[in-house]
């Protein structure tokens, strides 16, 4: 643009009333600050408002001007359902007051980020947005253990999966024994709390016991930890580690590839 100025007005968008401002659905990426996209950097730094969520870092939100505001909206599990009513709006509230709003959520904004759903409903409030994709944290923790998701010799195919379910929808709608039989690598997210159950789900629809499995803590920050073991054996050993969410599974053969190529304890 003309004198070097920087472009922020969204360039995907909803039907927007002239008297509301942007709303801004934007990534955080993994963890590392250093994983934020170039984007989203910049609408933090002329953002008025930051609605973000648990995952965030301090150095991220550190990101953007002293004079934005800042408002904690996260949600933790066990948290209620009805805790997304109080961010939606949040968002009308400020878009009302014609400010300029970035909805900062980790990993992806639609990657079980519930960016679709709020995306909707800005839209039905005639609110216009942009959405700005991140790194989610299903690849970039994978990717810092050492686990490629897809490879030649031992994956063509990847399923992401949420391992916590709305509980309004009444009935768990992931076919863990027919995805046993389908995908060659399962990246399970937000799956900790369940994960002998997953696994005996997969186990009895017709995967070897003995399939890699990897649990990855806080991936991509200074915290960042990889638990390695099998289908059959991987709960007892996250419990003895005492590894706490946030934490990604990855299941299948390219998890023994950690040890081969893993590159974080070399630097």
């Amino acid at each position: 643009m003309e004198g070097g100025a920087s472009r922020v007005e969204p360039r995907v968008r909803g039907k927007k009333s002239a008297n509301t401002g942007t709303v801004y659905l934007v990534g955080a990426g993994p963890g590392d600050p250093k994983l934020i996209t170039v984007r989203a950097v910049e609408l933090l730094q002329k953002a008025d408002v930051i609605l973000y969520d648990r995952l965030v870092s301090r150095k991220i939100l550190n990101m953007a001007p002293k004079s934005a505001e800042k408002e904690y909206v996260g949600r933790a599990v066990g948290d209620p359902t009805t805790h997304q009513n109080d961010t939606n709006e949040a968002m009308l509230r400020h878009a009302k007051r014609k400010r300029r709003i970035v909805r900062l959520k980790g990993g992806d904004p639609v990657m079980f980020g519930r960016g679709g759903e709020e995306a909707e409903f800005l839209r039905r409030n005639n609110i216009g947005y942009e959405i700005v994709p991140g790194v989610t944290s299903g690849i970039g923790s994978a990717t810092y253990s050492g686990i490629p998701l897809t490879h030649r010799k031992h994956s063509s195919s990847v399923a992401f999966v949420t391992g916590h379910e709305d509980p309004e929808k009444g009935r768990e709608a992931v076919k863990w024994k027919r995805l046993a039989r389908s995908v060659d690598t399962i990246v399970v997210m937000m799956g900790l709390s369940r994960i002998g159950a997953i696994c005996g789900e997969l186990v009895a629809g017709g995967m070897d016991p003995k399939t890699p499995v990897a649990v990855i803590q806080d991936g991509t920050t200074p915290k960042h930890r990889t638990i390695t073991g099998s289908l059959s054996n991987i709960q007892s050993k996250v419990k003895r580690a005492g590894v706490r969410p946030p934490a990604n599974i990855i299941i299948g053969s390219v998890v023994g590839l950690a040890g081969e190529i893993g590159w974080r304890e070399d630097r």
